[in-house]
């Protein structure tokens, strides 16, 4: 279903958009005069806020220069962003550029475009930040440690903590590599349950670093509630009307059987004892232990039931006795013990990550800079039955959580574009805002 529209949000405020010099610290350029666009991203995929401004540049900018002659612009410079939407939200946050283009020029101006990332997302280039130390412990311990002493972030971290421990050295790798490596091998503490869940994210957004698990963020209490409706009304309960709306299954179900979204076997063999062991398991089997958005997993057809008790095979060694931790008497000890729990963590984790985008929807709203990835909405959209207008539909309506994220910023509108997903299907709960699930 899309319906597009003609209505347009209110323009935003921006304050500052300041780019400082890296020749000299006192210089510095201010574009919110000259500011054709700028679309600001946040993503649970992706590692790194970023941005994109367009800006134009008439020559006189500084110093009788353009800012690409006057400051001059070459990359890496420190750029304080500032703009705040119609509800009075602002949105303060400090860039790097990381790649300047020249759109077009002329005789009396050129457009330039500048792309923005975090200071952190260059820093994990520096030899400096490369991982070359062992790391013993719990993976939520190992996660705050990377940022804090490799990265050098001085941003807000929420960090939910694991259950499961982790021993490894980091072998000179770069610090985001190996942050989404362990997300991997992460299990919740709280949300899911050992042996049936797994999975988790590591993102940025506006507030800070996060790791969150998969579970843990379908646990959270709804941030807003949202609606899609033909009426111009927007009915009590709700905080923001959609006005563009678009649903999608971004994956067929041959890519669902293949990647392991509901049925996988794991073959595992430990050279300390030759033991080998074959696990099947299923989505249906392990659901009593993990997190659903909606009421159930999509239901398959009944022909293929046989067939899919499992439609992925992951093969690993047992890794027992592998850098355990302590003295050398507790080491002794521990040389037969797992350090990594394939068998809890591994074929879970898989399915969860791919389960988690079988519904996606995706909106349009007036800008509003309160969202950020990884926060839970509620979404209705109305359900194409006779005589029934107001009715609401019930498979697709509920919890989804935002995966990603673009503030869209003109001189003319502002909007906000999401893409929504979770991993069930069937309404369940309440739209009223921040009533827990």
């Amino acid at each position: 279903m899309s319906n597009s529209t003609s209505r347009q949000a209110v323009p935003s405020t921006v304050s500052k958009l300041k780019v400082l010099s890296n020749k000299q610290t006192d210089k510095s350029v201010d574009l919110t005069n000259g500011l054709v666009r700028l679309m600001y991203y946040e993503s649970i995929l992706q590692d790194t806020v970023k941005s994109e401004i367009v800006f134009a540049d008439t020559g006189n900018s500084i110093d009788d220069k353009s800012v690409l002659e006057g400051l001059p612009l070459v990359g890496t410079e420190d750029v304080e962003l500032e703009f705040k939407d119609n509800n009075d939200t602002t949105l303060k946050i400090n860039l790097n550029v990381n790649k300047v283009t020249l759109v077009n020029e002329e005789s009396t101006s050129s457009m330039v475009r500048l792309d923005l990332v975090s200071e952190e997302f260059l820093r994990n280039e520096g030899g400096s930040s490369r991982l070359n130390v062992r790391f013993d412990g719990k993976i939520s311990d190992h996660i705050r440690r990377i940022l804090t002493d490799f990265l050098k972030t001085e941003k807000t971290l929420d960090i939910e903590e694991t259950s499961n421990n982790y021993n490894f050295i980091g072998n000179n790798r770069k610090p985001y590599y190996v942050l989404n490596w362990l997300s991997k091998a992460s299990i919740p503490t709280v949300a899911g349950e050992k042996g049936k869940t797994g999975g988790f994210f590591f993102f940025e957004t506006s507030e800070g670093f996060k790791f969150k698990s998969i579970d843990g963020l379908f646990r959270q209490k709804q941030k807003k509630s949202l609606i899609y409706n033909l009426t111009t009304d927007l009915p009590a309960g709700y905080d923001t009307k959609v006005l563009d709306f678009q649903g999608d299954n971004l994956i067929r179900s041959q890519e669902k059987l293949k990647i392991g979204a509901y049925g996988t076997r794991l073959v595992v063999f430990d050279p300390f004892n030759c033991f080998y062991e074959v696990i099947e398991q299923t989505a249906n089997d392990s659901k009593d232990g993990t997190e659903l958005a909606a009421k159930e997993l999509p239901k398959l057809n009944d022909k293929f039931e046989s067939d899919s008790k499992f439609t992925r095979t992951t093969y690993r060694l047992i890794d027992t006795g592998t850098l355990p931790s302590g003295t050398t008497q507790q080491q002794i000890d521990k040389s037969t013990e797992q350090n990594f729990e394939l068998q809890k963590i591994m074929n879970q984790t898989i399915r969860r990550y791919n389960q988690l985008f079988t519904g996606m929807q995706t909106v349009t709203i007036p800008g509003d800079f309160s969202l950020h990835a990884g926060d839970t909405l509620f979404l209705d959209t109305p359900g194409l039955r006779p005589k029934k207008e107001d009715e609401l539909n019930k498979e697709y309506g509920g919890l989804y959580i935002i995966a990603d994220l673009c503030h869209y910023i003109s001189p003319e509108e502002t909007y906000t574009k999401l893409n929504l997903v979770r991993d069930s299907f069937g309404r369940k709960g309440n739209h009223t805002t921040n009533i827990p699930l």
